[in-house]
């Protein structure tokens, strides 16, 4: 068995992240620990824990670990490396932004999205867990820019749930604010395109074409919609043909003929692509549920590729579909 550990298990990604190791085949789960919430019950703080375990949160961090998941806020994953001493022997995957562009010295952390690098996640021990409007995006455009093919302008309009902006309370994420409604925000300018970015200069030999972003905030709690086009001189056959193959040994993406909704992926580390060709633009439809192949989802996807296991082991959910 796999001996997990969490730091900053009272968030959302925490908690789907506790739910996912519970019942992993291979995993222990051996504590979870919150500065916060230290000594409470789980299920005081995740409610659809009940039942399932009846682990405490701890105030201390345990060593005793084959693997350490670190689910704090952006910042505070540096800072918790900087403050604690870390065998060198456990693995760490990080699901905040602070390793995805750049590594701490004597920390190599590897970019961890299977569908990209999936070899170089296996050798690695140090992981980076990629951003869930990132992840979602990404897929769209992956088996064009392996072939380095994005040659032009992208444009995205992609919509995400109300966890996707953490569990404190805010205005934009208040119930009476969210509810029924929807609006745009950090238009060209959020914080994922840098890595996606970075990605693209890293299969294009460099060369990284416009990325034009809308991102919205919906009225929904989970889940991710990202509409993204550009031109492109393939057929839709042709296109289609080039995605299946890429993907084809990547288990949880499935390239649909029927243009996807989020329910189908939400409680499901799947994600769904629907490709079409109008005129000379190639539009990629992706969804993902941003707490699950957007985050912890993808960080239990990751673990099982560093310790050579199946990796869809721990992951077969089924959609809420209705």
């Amino acid at each position: 068995m796999i001996k997990t550990g969490i730091i900053g298990g009272a968030g959302y990604t925490g908690g789907e992240l506790i739910r996912l190791l519970l019942h992993h085949p291979h995993a222990d789960l051996v504590f979870v620990q919150s500065r916060s919430q230290a000594g409470r019950l789980l299920t005081e703080i995740h409610s659809d824990l009940i039942g399932e375990t009846a682990m405490s949160f701890s105030g201390n961090v345990e060593k005793e670990v084959d693997v350490l998941f670190l689910c704090l806020g952006h910042g505070e994953s540096k800072k918790f490396l900087t403050e604690n001493v870390i065998n060198g022997k456990v693995k760490i995957i990080d699901l905040s932004q602070d390793f995805r562009l750049s590594s701490p010295p004597g920390r190599p952390f590897v970019y961890g999205m299977p569908e990209l690098q999936r070899d170089k996640i296996a050798a690695a021990r140090y992981i980076a867990n990629p951003g869930c409007f990132a992840t979602a995006i990404q897929l769209t455009h992956l088996p064009l820019s392996a072939r380095g093919n994005l040659r032009h302008p992208l444009h995205i309009s992609a919509i995400t749930g109300s966890t996707g902006a953490g569990k404190r309370l805010s205005d934009t994420t208040h119930f009476s604010w969210r509810h029924g409604n929807i609006s745009i925000y950090k238009a060209f300018e959020h914080q994922h395109l840098k890595e996606i970015r970075e990605v693209i200069k890293q299969l294009q030999d460099g060369y990284v074409p416009e990325i034009m972003m809308l991102p919205f905030r919906g009225g929904f709690t989970r889940g991710i919609l990202a509409a993204v086009y550009m031109q492109s001189d393939l057929s839709g056959a042709e296109a289609g043909e080039l995605y299946k193959t890429y993907y084809q040994s990547h288990p949880f993406v499935t390239i649909s003929g029927q243009n996807p909704d989020v329910k189908q992926v939400v409680n499901t580390n799947k994600a769904v692509l629907h490709i079409i060709k109008h005129g000379s633009e190639l539009l990629i439809v992706s969804v993902i549920d941003n707490l699950l192949k957007g985050a912890s989802g993808q960080a239990v996807q990751n673990m099982n590729l560093l310790f050579g296991i199946e990796e869809t082991a721990g992951l077969n959910l089924k959609s809420v579909a209705f």
